[in-house]
């Protein structure tokens, strides 16, 4: 059964800098593609980011290119969102996929989901 499981996130101050992790557990093959999701109360869950497996290209949200970098670690099976120049507005559950096919920013139809990890920035 595939598990996604994130970590790292925390509280930081307007500006400053935090990476979270997604760890995916049992398949033995990559998914086609990952991505970070965030949802802020009162809030409908939104894109930030998704890679893809097959060229490795990454499609930023408008509201954190510049700002926050996706990667991979194969090896690993993880994932990683490097989050600089946080702003309040940043201030959400993170939230990891996966999929065994096409997706985009959307995250309607994602296959599979982690449980979340907070980010909070503070001003």
């Amino acid at each position: 059964q595939v598990q996604l499981v994130e970590s790292g996130g925390g509280s930081v101050e307007v500006g400053g800098s935090l990476r979270i992790s997604c760890a995916a557990y049992g398949y033995s093959y990559d998914f086609y593609c990952m991505g970070w999701f965030r949802q802020a109360p009162g809030k409908e869950r939104e894109g930030v980011v998704v890679v893809y497996a097959a060229d490795g290209s990454a499609n930023y949200a408008d509201s954190v290119k510049g700002r926050f970098t996706i990667s991979r670690d194969n090896a690993k099976n993880t994932v990683y969102l490097q989050m600089n120049n946080l702003k309040p507005e940043d201030t959400a559950m993170y939230y990891c996929a996966a999929d065994w096919t096409h997706r985009d920013l959307s995250p309607r139809e994602w296959r599979y989901w982690g449980q979340g990890t907070q980010v909070t920035v503070s001003s």
